[in-house]
């Protein structure tokens, strides 16, 4: 169920080119600002929920993949709901919020461009973000209180991309990634 809402979601504008356009052409409220998309599940969705507000309030245009209840739901489809968001460029980061947030990574990183990384202190959101070009944040809100999840947002967001020398790190990640895709630069599986 949630699968069918997210592909619904995520493919209105293209099942209804006169609304894609029009939107395209009318002033949005969120033109010229940075899109972040977020998703939490059953358990996350409540931090998933404060992180919004704050991402709202620091000027992040959000768009929000679910869920908004404690009814469960599987946080592989919200991830990949995030990811794909990143990966076609619709969204320029993604968060992820589930209980421990390590499936969530796992999830998102099955999506082709995306370099998601559970973080739990600042040290780790710094290192994720400048060594290793992270453009997917997860949290696990099983382990984190709200005050240290929005410093570690935060500090993601705040934490540039590193030099040169991380950089030749991360090709190799993505050389890794089209070698098993078949994407050009990769072998044909």
């Amino acid at each position: 169920m949630v699968r069918r809402i997210v592909d619904q979601t995520l493919d209105a504008g293209a099942a209804n080119p006169a609304a894609s356009s029009a939107t395209a052409t009318a002033a949005s409220p969120n033109e010229g600002r940075t899109v972040v998309a977020i998703a939490g599940d059953h358990g996350g969705w409540r931090m998933k929920d404060a992180i919004g507000a704050w991402l709202t309030d620091n000027g992040y245009a959000v768009r929000d993949c679910g869920t908004h209840s404690d009814d469960a739901v599987d946080y592989p489809d919200l991830a990949q709901a995030v990811a794909r968001l990143v990966a076609d460029g619709s969204a320029k980061w993604g968060i992820c919020v589930d209980g421990a947030g390590i499936g969530s990574a796992m999830a998102a990183n099955k999506v082709p461009g995306v370099r998601a990384a559970n973080c739990h202190d600042i040290s780790s959101a710094r290192n994720s973000r400048e060594h290793n070009y992270a453009n997917v944040l997860t949290l696990g809100s099983g382990f984190l209180g709200k005050a240290l999840a929005l410093q570690i947002v935060g500090t993601w967001l705040d934490t540039d991309w590193g030099a040169e020398r991380h950089g030749r790190r991360v090709e190799k990640i993505s050389a890794i990634e089209r070698s098993y895709t078949g994407a050009p630069g990769g072998k044909d599986r």
